[in-house]
């Protein structure tokens, strides 16, 4: 028993792991400087939670990256293509990253709404475009077994992401502007830079052979049956696949529609900018890191089926501790059990998921059915969170939290029929 146990873990001394954990990194810190942090510094600005619940809609890139996703795959950029395809596109898209973010540094809010939102827009496909191709240069580099272990150490990495542009990000805007906050944010795209620099290219055959001569007209043909129309047949050829989709668009519903109101609810319970940053960003990460490598243990010792339907469960029970701190107001002790509770579980449940998102891609269209997959898990996030904040508006704390930790029902129910019809396996 223990040694199947070591088995599972030995896997995380890989050298591959310490290159997937920065360039998780990468891919993490963007994500709370339009989610988290952004509602902080829209809520400091004085914009309504509605307003804040309506910003979420700048992330819509995230739940439609598969639209430009069989470009990234199968395009070479010329100034970049010396890294390899993968790479180059990585490099493209973290100088982009940059640049965005500084939009946003230097401009407010409150007096220009929309061009921040243009900017948080731009930022956004950047970030999308540069997870199309870490999802698939991950994917790409571990074979089934490893996918787990490889999850649970790109998720690692993009936790500390999280941890700079969350935790770090609150402790700078106690002491200088927001604005200042996101110019030095900016900087962390250097990390992914660095990462991919260093990385190994990646032995992928070319999409077409460069020697092919062919008129205009059909090497477009070729390349939308080769780059858009394939993934997506390939993918439905699955049994019940639109179950699959569903599926994907349900099981992270809880964590997803409560997330854009989390910041407003610390805020009106009387936590500081401080305590945020220590409790529920810096120790609230640390918990959610340990949840992740213990659910990328699960996955290789467990199955993906019972990891998923363990961590749901999980997701929903944790998510009812939010209204005990509902009751219990500006209490650090209790805050320190919600996170704690919730961030575990969440963490768990991101390496159950991604592991089985990542299992379902066929390695010949891995960043398109990746961008695909991930796409519909956005949609919960970014659409459909954009009506948290009226609901939040609506009723009680407590309410809310109560509604949101029952929306991951149906995605159990959902999978129980899955495992009953064996449209999922493992």
């Amino acid at each position: 028993m223990l040694q199947k146990w070591l088995k599972a873990i030995e896997v995380y001394g890989d050298k591959r792991m310490l290159t997937m954990m920065l360039l998780g990194f990468s891919s993490g810190f963007p994500y709370l400087l339009v989610f988290g942090t952004f509602s902080l510094w829209l809520k400091d600005a004085g914009v309504s939670l509605a307003a804040i619940g309506l910003f979420s809609l700048a992330k819509a890139p995230y739940s439609f990256k598969w639209l430009w996703s069989p470009v990234v795959d199968r395009v070479r950029l010329p100034l970049f293509n010396r890294l390899g395809r993968r790479r180059g596109w990585a490099l493209f898209a973290q100088i982009w990253l940059m640049a965005a973010i500084w939009g946003m540094a230097v401009t407010n809010p409150a007096q220009n709404p929309v061009n921040m939102a243009v900017f948080a827009f731009l930022m956004v496909v950047a970030s999308a475009t540069q997870d199309i191709v870490l999802d698939a240069y991950r994917i790409e580099s571990f074979n089934n077994r490893e996918q787990g272990a490889g999850v649970a150490v790109f998720v690692l990495g993009y936790r500390f992401g999280t941890l700079f542009s969350g935790a770090g990000a609150l402790f700078l805007a106690a002491v200088m502007s927001w604005e200042d906050v996101y110019k030095i944010m900016s900087l962390g795209a250097i990390v992914g830079m660095v990462a991919i620099l260093c990385a190994k290219k990646e032995h992928q055959p070319e999409p077409e052979e460069r020697n092919e001569k062919r008129g205009l007209w059909k090497r477009g043909v070729n390349f939308l049956k080769k780059s858009v129309i394939a993934p997506f047949a390939d993918f439905m050829k699955r049994p019940k696949w639109f179950v699959i989709l569903l599926f994907i668009f349900l099981y992270r519903m809880t964590d997803a529609y409560m997330a854009p109101m989390a910041y407003p609810f610390y805020d009106d319970m009387g936590f500081t900018k401080i305590e945020i940053a220590s409790i529920i960003k810096l120790f609230g990460i640390m918990a959610t890191i340990g949840g992740t490598l213990v659910g990328g243990v699960l996955v290789s010792r467990y199955g993906i089926v019972r990891s998923l339907l363990f961590c749901g469960i999980l997701q929903g029970l944790t998510n009812m501790s939010f209204v005990w701190q509902a009751y219990a107001g500006h209490d650090l002790s209790v805050l320190m059990v919600t996170i704690s509770l919730d961030n575990i579980a969440s963490g768990m449940g991101t390496a159950a998921f991604v592991a089985y998102l990542s299992s379902l891609c066929n390695k010949e269209y891995t960043a398109t059915q990746y961008a695909l997959l991930s796409s519909f898990m956005s949609l919960a996030r970014d659409i459909f969170a954009a009506t948290s904040g009226f609901l939040a508006a609506a009723v009680s704390w407590p309410v809310f939290f109560w509604l949101t930790s029952f929306m991951v029902v149906p995605s159990l129910l959902l999978l129980a029929y899955m495992v009953k019809t064996r449209v999922i396996r493992g």
